[in-house]
């Protein structure tokens, strides 16, 4: 069972960056005299309850005395239906105060007996009833839902940029200012890390990894902090900072935020200004006036907009309260990113007093601000954290630590596309504030875990316009309709009511691959072993050994086909027909050098590179060579209005030569004059790649070089006697 936790009455908000109060929204907790208050009212058929008629009132008093009865005898379960009853009268009548308050009794009952799914309808029902009764108290309920919400979700890396870009990209298209196209900015607060400080240009030698922006803070009534910018310049870095109106809204002039724009526009580096963060929490000073707050912002960005092209404007509330934050929001004109502030922690301000957060994981924390403005702005963690270890208690939560690090670097951006910068505050709490040590160094494995999970090239090093990875690799959902190449990584986010996962296992096609019982989740696969129409299977368990739950996914791999070395964006991939590879005819000439032309009469492609023209019509067997004909093996083909023909000879047309990988389902072409071959790495468990030229075990011969007299003949005969020799093999490898 997940330890409960308590719902205090509108608990304080403790100032200081790193820590969150458990319900900063709060619940009002009603106690049992008024309560009772509630319900007599309801007998007398006040209108409170709306109810006209004593009978009625009578049936109503009498559940509740029954409900009443049976949690003195120790027997909830009989009371159940008593609330179910009341729960259902109320909201027929639309008094939601008591509705919810009966709704409140069920979730309840249900969470402690271990029934999660009634306990999460409840709870759901419990936030929609004081919602309608115009209170904001239910904010909770939805987080204890969360926290026993079993969830089995995966997501799959592909290659496929124009998916990445498309899933990233606001609905009109346009970016905003230092928006990657796809992928997401790392950064770090590394100021009260006692090796690093703000020596920028270590993170290598502690990361492994640049860092794209490091984070600072600055007081509205300073000048432009200088020495910040200039470690940022020194490690190729972006500033996000943290200018706080300390003095209050007030102190926010013309003439201060023209200068310090002034300073930050000869810094020279890109700026994520984050002015007047978590405005929406009582624990900020320039808290509570949300026109005066809207009308400063608006300010600042226009100052900003004609002095210093190089600030990029953040409007950063706190992940709660949640429902006030949209009276803050300056408008889309005014803002370039979304940011927010997150942390996550097995005990709120790392005193178990405050509240046991173990169930909570980062994932539900993005959620409402994710639906809220993704579809409008890029957004950023502008700082987050995990804390491994409670101060307080002195108790280690390292177990704790690397799940929730794994979640906030590997699901939170695949599962939201949109953010695309995160922060981690690395500081030990220790003396201030939350009580909660974030700091990764103080700690072996979050250390390690945290350069294993930010070493790939997804996470972006450099600020700029429209940038992306390298690699052009991303991540998303899970499915058989996105096939991926040569190999992938899986990572599911797995989620228990218990907290902690057992082990997780993996089939494919219905046998056991992997077994994993610690961060990080994810497997390898290769695409050899994953044929059309597979199916990948994940079973989760408790640390008892008991399963939590299983979901089955579609899966398959596609064919990839690399020209030296390089591996072709296909926008029609390569399909298999009748034992062939047929692969789009331009984008493989082209790659290669060659010109090519679309005849729509007749339906033929021609392609010409130097002095050879190749020729093949749809629907066709046959090819010509500078005029000669030979026999395809499969007839070349429209396919979603693309020419496709077998790789092979698309390839070999122009003296390339072409190798087949099992293991990775790749076609691998070499042109003229490339030399070598591709070495690709199959999985551990993967058959050998085997080359069809190579079958027989005698070296793979290579076509006659063209001469001024009979060139024609010359590569005829060599065809001929090529497709003779290895016809019988192809079919089954490429």
């Amino acid at each position: 069972m997940p330890q409960m936790h308590s719902l205090p009455e509108r608990p304080a908000a403790p100032v200081g960056r790193g820590g969150r109060p458990a319900f900063r929204i709060g619940k009002k907790k009603m106690g049992m005299a008024g309560f009772r208050l509630l319900l007599a009212s309801a007998i007398a058929g006040t209108a409170i309850f709306g109810i006209g008629a004593p009978v009625q009132a009578d049936a109503i008093w009498n559940r509740w005395q029954a409900a009443d009865k049976a949690v003195a005898q120790g027997k909830p379960a009989e009371a159940v239906p008593h609330w179910t009853f009341l729960t259902d009268h109320y909201a027929s009548i639309g008094d939601w105060q008591n509705a919810a308050l009966f709704a409140g009794r069920l979730n309840q009952y249900f969470d402690k007996a271990g029934e999660y799914d009634q306990a999460i309808r409840y709870y759901e029902l419990e936030n929609q009833y004081w919602l309608k009764a115009g209170k904001d108290w239910g904010a909770v309920d939805l987080q204890r839902a969360e926290q026993i919400r079993t969830t089995v979700e995966a997501y799959i890396r592909i290659a496929d940029e124009e998916v990445l870009m498309r899933q990233a990209q606001p609905p009109g298209g346009k970016l905003e200012k230092f928006e990657p196209a796809y992928g997401t900015y790392i950064g770090m607060y590394t100021e009260r890390d006692p090796q690093m400080h703000n020596y920028f240009d270590r993170s290598e030698q502690f990361y492994n990894k640049k860092h794209a922006l490091y984070l600072a803070y600055a007081p509205v009534n300073a000048t432009f902090p200088k020495q910040y910018a200039v470690r940022a310049k020194q490690a190729g870095a972006a500033l996000q900072i943290g200018w706080e109106p300390s003095g209050g809204l007030d102190s926010v002039t013309e003439e201060t935020v023209r200068s310090w724009a002034r300073g930050a526009k000869e810094a020279g580096v890109p700026i994520f200004l984050r002015y007047a963060s978590e405005m929406n929490g009582p624990w900020v000073i320039w808290h509570g006036d949300p026109q005066k707050y809207i009308a400063k912002f608006r300010m600042v960005h226009d100052i900003m907009a004609e002095e210093a092209p190089n600030v990029a404007m953040v409007w950063s509330p706190g992940e709660v309260p949640m429902y006030s934050m949209d009276a803050y929001y300056p408008g889309d004109a005014y803002v370039d990113w979304v940011g927010v502030s997150t942390y996550n922690e097995p005990y709120e301000n790392g005193d178990p007093a405050q509240g046991n957060m173990q169930a909570t994981s980062p994932i539900e924390r993005l959620d409402y601000l994710y639906k809220t403005y993704a579809h409008r702005k890029p957004l950023m963690i502008s700082e987050t954290a995990v804390s491994h270890y409670a101060n307080i208690p002195k108790e280690s939560f390292t177990d704790y630590g690397l799940l929730n690090l794994q979640r906030v670097y590997d699901i939170l951006p695949a599962k939201y596309p949109r953010l695309k910068s995160i922060t981690y505050f690395n500081v030990n709490l220790e003396l201030t504030e939350s009580k909660n040590n974030y700091l990764l160094r103080d700690n072996d494995a979050m250390m390690k875990l945290y350069s294993r999970l930010i070493a790939p090239e997804r996470f972006l090093t450099k600020v700029e316009n429209a940038a992306v990875p390298a690699d052009r690799t991303g991540y998303v959902p899970l499915s058989s309709e996105m096939p991926f190449t040569q190999g992938t990584r899986i990572v599911p986010f797995v989620k228990i009511p218990e907290v902690y996962i057992g082990k997780v296992e993996y089939y494919l096609n219905g046998q056991l691959i992997d077994t994993q019982t610690a961060p990080p989740f994810a497997v390898e696969l290769a695409a050899g072993g994953v044929p059309e129409g597979s199916v990948l299977k994940l079973a989760v368990y408790n640390r008892d050994g008991v399963k939590r739950a299983e979901r089955s996914f579609g899966i398959t791999s596609g064919v990839a086909v690399k020209v030296d070395g390089r591996e072709l964006d296909f926008e029609q991939p390569p399909v298999i027909r009748d034992g062939s590879t047929l692969t789009p005819l331009r984008a493989i000439f082209e790659s290669m050098g060659a010109e090519v032309t679309w005849d729509a009469a007749t339906k033929t492609a021609t392609a010409v590179k130097g002095g050879t023209k190749v020729s093949i019509a749809i629907g066709s067997a046959k090819a010509q060579r500078n005029g000669e004909t030979f026999t395809l093996e499969v007839p070349a083909q429209l396919v979603n209005g693309y020419t496709m023909v077998p790789a092979r000879f698309v390839s070999e047309a122009f003296g390339a030569s072409v190798k087949w990988d099992g293991a990775t389902r790749t076609v691998d072409i070499r042109t003229a004059g490339a030399g070598g071959s591709v070495s690709v790495k199959p999985a551990a468990d993967a058959k050998p790649v085997i080359a069809y030229e190579e079958a027989k075990g005698a070296a793979a011969p290579q076509p006659p070089a063209p001469q001024p007299s009979g060139e024609k003949q010359g590569w005829i005969s060599w065809l001929k006697e090529q497709v003779a020799r290895v016809a019988g093999l192809i079919g089954s490898l490429v």
